[in-house]
């Protein structure tokens, strides 16, 4: 038999059983989810488009599956019509001829197996697509709106704005991608149902160690000598007094001396420290290991954190790496008093307002039902108090008081969300010991070694302090700075 009688043969079932309705609406499915793909694509490429997230779950998730589902639809009626076909007794045992000599079949044929290899690569292309945008920012952040709006808030004024979500949360290299995508399934389900925590706790237990994420960018080894900081904060006085801090931060790292300084001594090329956390959060930590110069290992025990066996059976046991101090490196939430500083000292609140450091503090730490009722009254109160209290000041420098109100509101929206039940200090942030624990989890005087030794809570460890909230420092004049 020629081949081409041969094909004629394998053909003729496709071409009598393909003529019902589910084969035809599975052709009607998979092209026109195709051409509306297609047309998208060449928009976005050509057109300068935007893709925003609730359209980019059509395109890049929904219509792929409409997709797929004609592709599954058109065997399917062929099997459905010939199963039919054989009940009813009608299943014609030599099926119709096809005439390959007719140049119509030819061309249509050949249309058919060209249509075919082009939808092999759609799908393959709406694949990768999908992915792709699953892996955008826009979808982590923005698909979700209610659930990641606080951390997707957080953020946009991070310093890692310009890193993608997934080159922290995953990474490089396959395992993850797949746990990634499981994780995710996971969280479909939980936004789909309403039954996602409120707030969304810090996933401490399920991120990528650090040492293949953050230090693909930073390698704490290399963060070697000292920082010079300068720090202001404001009196809640009417002058708003500004009182600085300098210091000098030890960043260390590794030089001549060996390591040195907090990276050198906390961050290691091995890891020289681990501990015992009990609370879930790496908030509570009754016990640190040490493996100090000589490659022994010292352990410290709390005496005043102080776990029952079954905690400690339960308890996280921990490798130190740059998440234990960096736990909020993007997602970092303020408290209300270093948030109106900064933008005091940044000139966003003018400080020459009488009292707007404890006015500002005031309004933000007040209850509100709602972020829409927050947003109105900050503003009003801001603005009813100098109109009242000092009515010189509102007359002649109003824009500097709606100024301040705008900021101070912005500051408020930035980290209060009441329908995650986000509000001050929900989320801890490890870096110092200023507004949290931090730094005294573990240098709080009371980790204490079988041989009498306690971590050290000494200042000069970590950094010297040149002048501690100095409202007119010398040091600074001295070195030209002010």
């Amino acid at each position: 038999m020629e081949p081409r009688e041969r094909i004629a043969l394998w053909l003729r079932p496709a071409f009598y059983l393909g003529h019902n309705a589910i084969t035809l609406t599975g052709a009607v499915l998979t092209t026109s989810s195709a051409l509306t793909m297609i047309g998208f694509w060449i928009f976005e490429v050509f057109g300068g488009g935007t893709t925003q997230p609730y359209v980019g779950i059509v395109v890049f998730l929904i219509l792929p599956g409409f997709f797929l589902a004609g592709l599954v639809l058109i065997p399917f009626g062929v099997l459905w019509r010939r199963r039919k076909l054989l009940a009813s007794g009608t299943l014609p045992d030599i099926y119709p001829k096809i005439d390959l000599g007719q140049p119509s079949l030819r061309r249509a044929m050949g249309l058919v197996a060209g249509m075919t290899v082009l939808n092999v690569a759609i799908f393959g292309t709406a694949s990768y697509r999908g992915v792709h945008y699953m892996e955008s920012v826009q979808f982590c952040g923005q698909t979700c709106h209610t659930v990641m709006q606080p951390e997707y808030t957080a953020y946009q004024n991070s310093p890692h704005q310009r890193v993608s979500c997934t080159q922290c949360h995953i990474g490089p290299g396959a395992p993850w991608f797949v746990r990634s995508k499981l994780s995710g399934l996971r969280q479909v389900f939980a936004v789909t149902f309403k039954t996602y925590s409120r707030p969304i706790p810090s996933p401490v237990q399920h991120l990528r160690p650090a040492r293949e994420t953050c230090e693909q960018c930073h390698w704490p080894q290399k963060f070697t000598g000292d920082k010079f900081l300068v720090r202001t904060k404001y009196s809640d006085d009417e002058a708003n007094t500004p009182l600085t801090t300098v210091m000098v931060l030890k960043i260390g790292g590794r030089n001549w001396q060996g390591n040195t300084g907090i990276h050198g001594r906390h961050l290691d090329v091995f890891e020289r420290i681990s501990y015992t956390s009990t609370d879930g959060r790496r908030q509570v930590i009754p016990l640190v290991s040490y493996i100090d110069d000589n490659g022994q290992t010292v352990e410290y025990v709390s005496s005043e954190v102080k776990p029952t066996p079954e905690e400690l059976a339960k308890a996280e046991r921990r490798k130190m790496d740059c998440m234990d101090c960096h736990n909020r490196p993007t997602h970092a939430f303020e408290l209300p008093e270093p948030a109106v500083d900064k933008a005091m000292y940044e000139g966003r609140i003018s400080n020459t307002l009488p009292y707007i450091k404890k006015k500002a503090v005031e309004v933000l730490r007040a209850e509100y039902p709602s972020r829409e009722v927050a947003e109105q009254q900050i503003i009003a109160a801001i603005d009813s108090f100098y109109k009242t209290s000092y009515p010189d000041v509102y007359k002649n420098h109003r824009s500097q008081v709606e100024a301040a109100a705008d900021n101070v509101k912005r500051i408020y929206l930035r980290n209060i969300f009441p329908e995650m039940k986000m509000t001050w200090g929900t989320h801890p942030n490890n870096i110092g010991h200023q507004d949290f624990l931090g730094c005294f989890r573990c240098h709080d005087g009371s980790h204490t070694s079988k041989d009498g030794k306690t971590i050290s809570q000494d200042c000069d460890a970590c950094h010297t302090i040149l002048t501690m909230e100095d409202p007119d420092p010398k040091i600074l004049k001295d070195l030209g700075l002010k």
